[in-house]
């Protein structure tokens, strides 16, 4: 029983005599002219749902007669966002808020301005994704990066193509990329690895069972926390077919550790005329010492230093999208190339535009562009006046909304240890919790998604374009709101 503002009482029967029927509502003003516009089977359905929705809300008691007048009132919009949202895309761009930049759930790297022009460009009409524009024959779609991919790695390295013949391949992601080699390189034969380095990532990928898929034997050396080369050393024998590096992603080790230098890998590779094959992850071009990340190794670190095969993921701090990048000692790569299991792993007309467009931002010295350049360099005290410019302007008394100092992440698993001092919009309800609050956010268009701590949500603003600061402001200001009263709370 409900009682309303004149102290009238409502049962929920009463409540119910309000609603409309089904066939009174497709009467009603509006509904016909989603009747001209939908088939009439899917207005129908939405009816149905909308007045499905407010019955529920009856049995919840978040009605009066006014309120539920004023529901009725509003069907015809409910029915036709009903419809709007049945083809509604479930991939959708969310606000990433969580000082996460690249955030593996939330899709890592963001691309940049470029890379989107290109894409659509190269999406939206037919292209020479394998045709030779000169002779007219079919060609390579290995073409279109290859060349930048080469001289951003051997500019930067300061050696020439002629001093080390090499080639560069892209495969659907990192992980594609390293069981091909290992397929391709070391089948049949033993692969050397240290016990500190067999790592699992994201999605189970373990590097014992990938070796063991690919058809190679894994010879363990040293242990977790201690190698030697001398390790290395003594494994090598006649059937050793790769020395196996691996970046330990998203986990460090600190206190009595230690392992040989690349260096002295390459050193031993050459001597033992076994190649070296360095799964370096993350792709960094450019060291991030300046934003006070130390000690991740960048792509030109590895191809510089001699290293004969280099794997790399696109989409970490390259920047760029989803792919692995394999490049090395032009024979190596070409016996990669020749796989019949290439073909299952390569990269579609969508990757070689995105990474083809980030590649030239690098090799135009123009990395500010490509967003997760930018959010790395990205100056706290400038996160910390667009914090306070949003919170200046939002006066709610039952959100409690103030500025604090957070720490970021790399995320990706690039540079686990790694903080970056930053400023969140911290947000407290007076009638909810912070996960409640967390789930509102998630119901706008564009979903907002942030972190909590302490039973704040935290809205790192980092990882978002300063161009959204509006948006978040409307959120702040009027969306949360309504959406709070619309779900009872």
């Amino acid at each position: 029983m409900r009682v309303d503002v004149d102290g009238a009482t409502s049962s929920s029967e009463d409540l119910y005599r309000i609603l409309p029927s089904v066939n009174d509502l497709l009467r009603v003003d509006g509904i016909d002219l989603l009747l001209q516009s939908h088939k009439r089977t899917a207005v129908v359905n939405a009816v149905r749902r909308a007045l499905d929705q407010a019955r529920d809300e009856i049995v919840r008691g978040l009605h009066t007669r006014a309120t539920l007048s004023e529901r009725v009132a509003g069907l015809p919009l409910s029915v036709a966002e009903n419809l709007s949202q049945r083809y509604q895309f479930s991939l959708r761009p969310i606000v990433n808020a969580t000082g996460v930049i690249l955030h593996t759930n939330l899709g890592r790297a963001p691309l940049s301005k470029l890379a989107l022009d290109h894409l659509v460009r190269v999406a939206s009409s037919y292209s020479n994704l394998e045709l030779d524009l000169g002779s007219g024959e079919r060609g390579s779609r290995d073409v279109h990066v290859e060349s930048l991919i080469l001289t951003l790695l051997q500019s930067e390295a300061a050696i020439s193509d002629q001093q080390h013949p090499s080639r560069a391949i892209i495969v659907n992601n990192c992980a594609a990329a390293t069981f091909l080699a290992l397929h391709s390189l070391a089948k049949g034969k033993e692969v050397i690895v240290s016990r500190g380095e067999l790592v699992e990532i994201g999605g189970s990928f373990r590097i014992p069972e990938i070796l063991q898929e690919s058809g190679a034997s894994l010879k363990e050396v040293g242990t977790t926390n201690r190698t030697r080369l001398s390790d290395y050393e003594r494994a090598l024998g006649p059937n050793s077919g790769l020395i196996l590096r691996v970046h330990q992603s998203n986990f460090s080790m600190e206190g009595f550790v230690a392992k040989p230098s690349l260096d002295e890998l390459i050193a031993l590779g050459k001597q033992a005329h076994i190649p070296v094959f360095e799964d370096q992850g993350t792709g960094l071009i450019h060291s991030l010492e300046s934003c006070g990340i130390h000690g991740e190794t960048t792509l030109m670190d590895s191809f510089g230093k001699g290293c004969d095969l280099v794997a790399a993921s696109g989409d970490k701090l390259l920047g760029g999208p989803q792919c692995g990048i394999l490049a090395g000692r032009k024979d190596l790569v070409d016996q990669i190339r020749v796989n019949p299991l290439f073909r299952t792993f390569r990269a579609d007309k969508l990757n070689y535009a995105a990474l083809e467009a980030t590649l030239v931002e690098y090799l135009s010295d123009t990395p500010e562009r490509i967003p997760v350049m930018r959010m790395l360099h990205t100056e706290s005290q400038q996160i910390k006046e667009r914090c306070e410019q949003i919170v200046s302007q939002v006066n709610s008394s039952e959100l409690t909304v103030e500025v604090v100092p957070v720490e970021s992440a790399v995320g990706g698993g690039a540079a686990p240890r790694a903080r970056l001092e930053s400023y969140a919009i911290s947000l407290c309800h007076s009638d909810i919790g912070a996960e409640t609050l967390q789930s509102a956010l998630r119901q706008f268009d564009p979903p907002v998604i942030g972190r909590i701590n302490d039973n704040l949500v935290l809205l790192d603003l980092r990882t978002v374009d300063a161009e959204l600061d509006p948006y978040l402001l409307q959120v702040l200001t009027r969306h949360l709101r309504l959406a709070l009263e619309t779900t009872g709370s």
